[in-house]
């Protein structure tokens, strides 16, 4: 393996120092903590996390306000300097091989800071530059095409709208071609449409063999989009499972049950399903799929003579699990990166 002070051609990580690994992002004990000063009391933003994030994984970091999510990225991009354990980007660890370990990583920020007046061609064949990748190597119009900003390449970034610019952002991680593409709040502010175009641009860069390790406040996104979930809360790691695994965790369902006439009250023989009544008067009974069948609770129904109209059936989704994790953790400080 090269020497980190070298200038190896970093932006190909398909040099034999660095052979794809099974694990894109490995991370143990990672810690940070900040010390004490006039304005605010001790913290420590992470707590020994420790994260394995698969090579070709759309992987989603999930966790509220001062989770810790900042801090974590920002070690990452070398923003950040850690207080305790180890972190490897693609097999390459940070603290021998900084520069190397930057360049397996693109980090796309949530803030759209960008020059006005560089055009996207521009801003890419810079920050190739600044990544030393010759010019004979540079892909400006493959990255720009690959983000669907080809029409607009030679247009000033005052002009383009603020779904083209956040592509502009995820095309300037992308020019020293790295394995491993991180996106904080990708499409926070952006409208529905703009956010169905983005998130084409990020599976189009999965499929295409990019490790993808997103942020987001949209948990209907990430469990729509995403095969591995991750839950950091107060710091600590609360949760980091496929999606699958993580959704089994409630074995629960809740069935919305229309009377042909809307209820006052519910009749006696429900109660041992204990059940709500909804503003339009309809049955709502959350049960456990294994101790439970609708058919129990249907016959409850025909006995109580009442006639079913509609039956509606929700399954457990990403928020009521998300809900339910960092609802039980304990209290800590807000982490002051975030």
């Amino acid at each position: 393996m090269p020497r980190d002070n070298q200038s190896p051609r970093r932006h190909k990580l398909t040099d034999s120092y660095c052979k794809p690994p099974k694990l894109a992002v490995e991370i143990h004990g990672l810690t940070k903590s900040y010390a004490s000063s006039k304005k605010r009391p001790a913290v420590t933003a992470l707590k020994e996390i420790n994260l394995c994030v698969p090579r070709g994984s759309l992987f989603a970091l999930l966790g509220p306000n001062g989770a810790g999510k900042s801090t974590l990225i920002n070690t990452l991009g070398g923003l950040i300097t850690k207080s305790d354990g180890s972190v490897k980007i693609w097999g390459i660890d940070i603290d021998k091989y900084p520069r190397n370990a930057r360049s397996a990583i693109g980090i796309v920020p949530q803030e759209l800071n960008m020059d006005a007046f560089f055009t996207p061609r521009e801003y890419l064949n810079m920050q190739a530059g600044l990544y030393g990748v010759p010019p004979a190597d540079t892909k400006t119009d493959e990255i720009l095409d690959r983000v669907g900003l080809s029409s607009v390449a030679d247009s000033y970034a005052r002009t383009l709208s603020g779904g083209m610019r956040r592509r502009l952002l995820i095309a300037k991680a992308m020019v020293h071609d790295p394995p491993v593409l991180v996106l904080d709040e990708p499409t926070a502010g952006v409208d529905i449409e703009l956010r169905e175009q983005l998130w084409e641009n990020i599976r189009i860069l999965n499929r295409g063999g990019v490790t993808v390790l997103i942020t987001t406040h949209y948990l209907e996104e990430a469990e729509k989009l995403c095969d591995r979930i991750a839950i950091i809360h107060r710091g600590e790691l609360i949760a980091s499972e496929r999606k699958e695994t993580l959704l089994s965790r409630i074995d629960e369902k809740t069935l919305i049950i229309t009377t042909d006439h809307p209820l006052v009250e519910v009749p006696p023989n429900l109660l041992p399903f204990s059940p709500s009544l909804t503003q339009k008067g309809a049955v709502m009974i959350n049960y456990k799929k294994g101790v439970i069948q609708v058919d129990q609770i249907l016959e409850e129904f025909r006995k109580a003579r009442l006639t079913i109209a509609d039956i509606k059936s929700k399954e457990t989704n990403l928020g009521d699990i998300f809900l339910q994790l960092t609802q039980t953790s304990p209290n800590r400080e807000k982490d002051p990166a975030e």
